[in-house]
């Protein structure tokens, strides 16, 4: 069954990308007025990147924070999801991820409001069997300041093959 408003919500999230793309590549002097790489804003975005990789390993909840009311993200296999309703409860049974890391973070930003980071992390779960596995990610997070706040509005997670260490 398709989700024809998550469908219109991606489709207008990537509109708003290749807006502000067009607009950055369009306007004189617009590259003047984006971050620098190095910027307060650009460390900011990573770090929250990393806090929101740790939450795996029982860290501090940033979801809530981070994410858009509107946001919609695509997990590696491909199923769609919204914003958490808020914090899970606390469970002391909850089997955390263990060796959660931000392995990567580059944020390139599309005009002043629109940036994307494009990163990889990696964790060890524990399997049924009590082995472990160390499980890779890269994705692409699009973030959006409405208002004068930077949040990820979109996801995209893909599993890969964790390198050789």
């Amino acid at each position: 069954m398709s989700d024809s408003g998550g469908q219109m919500r991606v489709r207008a999230i990537v509109a708003v990308v290749v807006a502000g793309a067009i607009a950055t590549l369009s306007v004189p002097g617009m590259a003047a007025d984006l971050p620098a790489k190095d910027s307060a804003t650009t460390k900011w975005m990573i770090e929250q990147e990393r806090a929101w990789a740790e939450q795996a390993c029982g860290g501090k909840w940033i979801a809530s924070e981070i994410l858009a009311d509107d946001f919609q993200g695509t997990a590696p296999k491909g199923s769609r999801y919204g914003k958490p309703s808020g914090e899970p409860p606390h469970d002391a049974t909850t089997k955390w991820s263990t060796d959660c890391k931000l392995d990567e973070a580059d944020v390139r930003f599309f005009s002043a409001d629109v940036a994307v980071v494009y990163g990889a992390e990696s964790k060890t779960v524990e399997l049924p069997d009590a082995k472990h596995e160390r499980r890779c990610l890269v994705w692409s997070d699009m973030w959006l300041r409405r208002k004068g706040k930077w949040q990820i509005i979109a996801v995209q997670d893909n599993r890969v093959e964790c390198p050789v260490k």
